[in-house]
Protein backbone atom coordinates (compact mmCIF):
# COMPACT_ATOMS: atom_id res chain seq x y z
CA UNK A 1 0.00 0.00 0.00
CA UNK A 2 1.41 3.60 -1.02
CA UNK A 3 2.37 5.89 1.65
CA UNK A 4 -0.26 8.10 0.89
CA UNK A 5 -2.88 6.08 1.23
CA UNK A 6 -1.80 5.21 4.49
CA UNK A 7 -1.85 8.45 5.65
CA UNK A 8 -5.82 8.26 4.39
CA UNK A 9 -6.94 4.94 6.03
CA UNK A 10 -5.35 6.27 9.19
CA UNK A 11 -7.33 9.82 9.20
CA UNK A 12 -10.33 8.10 7.91
CA UNK A 13 -10.77 5.77 10.46
CA UNK A 14 -10.06 7.69 13.22
CA UNK A 15 -12.11 10.64 11.98
CA UNK A 16 -15.20 7.77 11.68
CA UNK A 17 -14.83 6.65 14.82
CA UNK A 18 -14.66 9.93 16.45
CA UNK A 19 -17.55 10.81 14.34
CA UNK A 20 -19.58 7.91 15.42
CA UNK A 21 -18.35 7.86 19.04
CA UNK A 22 -19.92 11.55 19.40
CA UNK A 23 -23.54 10.88 17.70
CA UNK A 24 -23.36 7.91 20.09
CA UNK A 25 -22.64 10.06 23.06
CA UNK A 26 -25.05 12.58 21.96
CA UNK A 27 -27.91 10.17 21.72
CA UNK A 28 -27.16 8.63 25.50
CA UNK A 29 -27.11 11.47 27.02
CA UNK A 30 -30.11 13.02 25.44
CA UNK A 31 -31.98 10.06 26.34
CA UNK A 32 -31.10 10.39 29.80
CA UNK A 33 -31.88 14.34 29.89
CA UNK A 34 -35.33 12.80 28.70
CA UNK A 35 -35.28 9.90 31.37
CA UNK A 36 -34.73 12.36 34.01
CA UNK A 37 -37.25 15.09 32.89
CA UNK A 38 -40.32 12.02 33.05
CA UNK A 39 -38.73 10.29 36.62
CA UNK A 40 -36.54 12.89 38.45
CA UNK A 41 -36.66 10.35 41.26
CA UNK A 42 -34.70 8.25 39.50
CA UNK A 43 -32.18 10.65 38.43
CA UNK A 44 -28.80 9.12 39.84
CA UNK A 45 -29.76 5.58 38.61
CA UNK A 46 -29.87 7.07 35.12
CA UNK A 47 -26.77 9.33 35.62
CA UNK A 48 -24.68 6.08 36.73
CA UNK A 49 -25.93 4.23 33.57
CA UNK A 50 -25.39 6.91 31.22
CA UNK A 51 -21.34 7.37 32.88
CA UNK A 52 -21.06 3.85 32.23
CA UNK A 53 -23.01 3.81 28.85
CA UNK A 54 -20.48 7.01 27.95
CA UNK A 55 -17.14 5.14 29.08
CA UNK A 56 -18.05 2.31 26.89
CA UNK A 57 -18.79 4.43 24.00
CA UNK A 58 -15.53 6.57 24.34
CA UNK A 59 -13.27 3.36 24.39
CA UNK A 60 -14.52 2.69 20.35
CA UNK A 61 -12.10 5.81 19.64
CA UNK A 62 -9.64 5.11 21.86
CA UNK A 63 -9.07 1.63 19.75
CA UNK A 64 -9.48 2.99 16.75
CA UNK A 65 -6.71 5.42 17.32
CA UNK A 66 -4.67 1.98 18.27
CA UNK A 67 -5.84 0.50 14.57
CA UNK A 68 -4.48 3.81 12.53
CA UNK A 69 -1.17 3.50 14.59
CA UNK A 70 -0.99 0.21 13.05
CA UNK A 71 -1.90 1.39 10.06
CA UNK A 72 0.56 3.50 9.70
CA UNK A 73 3.74 2.00 11.84
CA UNK A 74 3.18 -1.55 10.99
Amino acid sequence: MGEGLRYLAAAITAGIAALAASWGNGKVISETIKGIARQPESANNLRSTMFIGVGLIEAVPILAVVVAFLILFA
